[in-house]
């Protein structure tokens, strides 16, 4: 089992990041988007990893924080619930915001991202009540990015996801046009998980 890859980032997108280690290997990671917030470019970075093994693909999911990949890893054990939705969970909601919305029975919260119906929602909170822990983590830092930048990286991250393009593209325009130019990569998706 790989616990956690060190070494330096040479690409970075809001949903993956290839890490270059000492002995000249690099690694695909699958990242959220709170782990891509936590990031900097062509950083010497240790990322803590969840292998995942299927039929089709062996797949590395990184984290920055324990809190976040513990998260991750009891996500997973909710039926319903895959590698790929719980990625998108934690895109859509810090750590905080998840803890404190399983804690509070908060369903609305979860079933605020997008794919995540009423009953798995429920199921979620059912599953991890007495799971989670008591600790709240900071706030993620923002990272700021010229707008171009932030707009091609969100829409990239989007189609990552798996969202279409057109529909991706108009919500990233219409969030522009409501709230002007100054979003984050992180805020632009953020928003863009809301209403898609």
């Amino acid at each position: 089992m790989i616990t956690y890859i060190k070494g330096i980032i040479t690409e970075k997108t809001p949903a993956y990041v290839v890490i270059e280690t000492a002995g000249g290997v690099a690694y695909g990671i699958h990242i959220s988007l709170a782990t891509f917030s936590q990031l900097k470019e062509t950083e010497n970075v240790k990322l803590l990893t969840h292998y995942v093994i299927k039929e089709d693909a062996h797949q590395l999911f990184g984290f920055y924080t324990e809190e976040e990949r513990s998260l991750f890893r009891l996500l997973i054990t909710v039926n319903g619930i895959g590698v790929n939705t719980a990625r998108l969970i934690l895109s859509s909601l810090s750590t905080e915001e998840l803890i404190h919305a399983i804690a509070t029975e908060n369903i609305k919260a979860i079933q605020g991202v997008k794919g995540i119906g009423l009953k798995t929602a429920q199921r979620v909170i059912i599953d991890l009540k007495d799971k989670i822990g008591k600790g709240i983590p900071q706030n993620i830092e923002k990272i700021s990015i010229s707008y171009n930048n932030n707009r091609e990286e969100a829409l990239f991250a989007l189609l990552s996801l798996g969202f279409v393009k057109n529909s991706a593209d108009s919500a990233l325009e219409k969030i522009i046009r409501a709230e002007g130019t100054n979003l984050s990569v992180e805020e632009l998706i953020k928003k863009a998980l809301k209403v898609l």
